[in-house]
Order: C-alpha cells, then sequence, then structure tokens
C-alpha cells in the first residue's frame, strides 16, 4: 500500500500509534520493517508499506541529530572549516567524506530494488521471510558479541572500516534485517566499543535515512497529497520522533551498561514466533 492511500484512508489514531512503532523500532537493532508488517497484521490492518516507513524515517533523522547534536555539528563544522583551509586531511572532513562513500552501496541498491521494495505484495516482505533475517540476525549479533573485543573508538576508524559497516548497511532493505542492526553488528565485529558502535552505527546512517526520507516526501508531493494525509502524516512524525529519541537513550544505556544480547534475545524470540505464527496460520 502507499503513503498517500494509507494517510487518506486511516483515521490518526493508527498513524500515531503506528509513528510510536516506527520510532521505536527504526533505532533500535530490531527492525522496524519487521514491527512494520506485524503489527498491522496483528490488529488487521493493510501494510502501510515500505514507503510509509521510508517516510516515517525523517523522525528517526530528526531523533539522531538532535541526540548526536554535538558530533553533527562538530563534522560539519570542522569539515567546512577543513575546506576553507585546504586541510584535506583533517579528522573531521575524512570521517564526513568516508560517511559519504559508505552511503553509495545503499542508495545504489535502494535504487535498483525500489521497484519490488515499495509494493505491499514484495515477496521480500512476507512474514516468513522476515522471520528468517530476524533469525539471521540474531545468530550474527550474538556471534559479534562472543568474537569481538569491543576495545575501538570512532577516533580509530578507517576508510575501509567506514566501507564496510556501509555494505552491512545494504542489508537493511531486506526486511527483517533493521538498517541499525546490520550496521551495528558490522561495528561491533571490526572491534568497536559497544556505545561507540553505535555511535557510528547512527553518524554513517544520517545520509541513508535523510535520503530515503526525502525521497518519499517528494514522492508524496508528486502525488498531491491532500492536506488531510499531510496532516495526519505529520502527526505520525512527530510521534516517531520523540519515541525515536527515546530508542536511542535506551540503546545507548543498555549497550554501556550491558551488552547487545537483549536484542540477540529478542530478535531470535521475533524470527521463531513469526515463523510458528505463519506455519499455523495465525499471521497472514
Amino acid at each position: 500500500m502507499s503513503t498517500e492511500n494509507y494517510t487518506t484512508s486511516a483515521d490518526a489514531n493508527k498513524v500515531a500509534l503506528l509513528g510510536v512503532v516506527q520510532g521505536i523500532t527504526e533505532l533500535l537493532p530490531i527492525s522496524s520493517t519487521a514491527h512494520m508488517r506485524v503489527v498491522p497484521a496483528m490488529l488487521g490492518w493493510r501494510d502501510p508499506g515500505s514507503a510509509f516507513s521510508a517516510a516515517m524515517q525523517l523522525a528517526a533523522l530528526a531523533a539522531v541529530i538532535s541526540y548526536f547534536w554535538r558530533d553533527v555539528r562538530r563534522l560539519v563544522l570542522g569539515s567546512v572549516s577543513a575546506i576553507g583551509r585546504r586541510q584535506f586531511a583533517d579528522p573531521d572532513l575524512r570521517l564526513v567524506i568516508w560517511i559519504a562513500l559508505a552511503t553509495v552501496p545503499i542508495v545504489l541498491a535502494g535504487a535498483l530494488l525500489s521497484s519490488s521494495l515499495n509494493t505491499c505484495d514484495s515477496p521480500l516482505r512476507a512474514l516468513p521471510v522476515i522471520g528468517w533475517a530476524c533469525i539471521a540476525m540474531a545468530v550474527l549479533m550474538a556471534l559479534a558479541e562472543i568474537l569481538a573485543r569491543h576495545r575501538r573508538s570512532i577516533e580509530d576508524a578507517s576508510l575501509v572500516d567506514a566501507l564496510l559497516v556501509g555494505l552491512a548497511q545494504v542489508g537493511a532493505l531486506i526486511p527483517g534485517v533493521s538498517r541499525s542492526g546490520s550496521t551495528l553488528t558490522a561495528a561491533l565485529g571490526l572491534g568497536f566499543k559497544r556505545e561507540e558502535a553505535a555511535r557510528f552505527s547512527f553518524l554513517l546512517g544520517i545520509p541513508a535515512i535523510a535520503l530515503a526520507g526525502s525521497k518519499e516526501l517528494w514522492e508524496l508531493h508528486k502525488a498531491h497529497l491532500d492536506i488531510h494525509g499531510w496532516s495526519v502524516l505529520a502527526l505520525g512524525l512527530v510521534v516517531a520522533s520523540v519515541s525515536a529519541f527515546a530508542a536511542i537513550w535506551a540503546l545507548m544505556r543498555v549497550l554501556e551498561r550491558f551488552s547487545a544480547w537483549p536484542f540477540v534475545l529478542y530478535r531470535g524470540t521475533l524470527g521463531v514466533s513469526l515463523l510458528v505464527a505463519t506455519a499455523y496460520g495465525w499471521l497472514h
């Protein structure tokens, strides 16, 4: 289903609830797409489609920028200053360039797969596919927790690190994988400290989130979404922004004080539950 159809046909309460779901799950490593498929299915609602989720990612963008404002401000101002001084080896400018290069793979993959990703009847959005993706990511995240040393910080990052995390981000196009989950797992596997891995994941994801959300807003503009649709979508964005900020705060606290194991267990349980529910016909 398109974003336009969903916002014009659903009432504000539905969109507000989906905004909470999207906001919380977009930035936790548990897959927002999985939950945006499962929650409507459990409530008997139509699948809002990946276009709706992509538009709502602007809420996640606002939350990431506000939470990591010091980092974002330093990178932007430091890069502009470095360019003005022609100091192209500046660490801030170098990291910004790496983030831009690491965004290229998901942009290309997203463009190639957009026709199948944005349809509600896409095979990739089937609940069994999401279930298996959740289980696969749970296994990979568990391996990263067991095998990685968790000693590095962003200051130690290299271009290869950024590109590997950027490639991992492409996996997020598969519903159930999760952009946050794939990049966090990759960063953990590269030996970054848990909180540094999350910080790296979020900063690297800013361009991809901004591009995806902006693209869908432009599509809505071209589709002549009416004032009611825009107002309902705006409500969802506000609710999702608050939820997303709370999700980042919670994720950072869990990673700082514990580990990624709670998310491993949750993802594994969700994946198995989806496979069982679809096998027995409890969810369609």
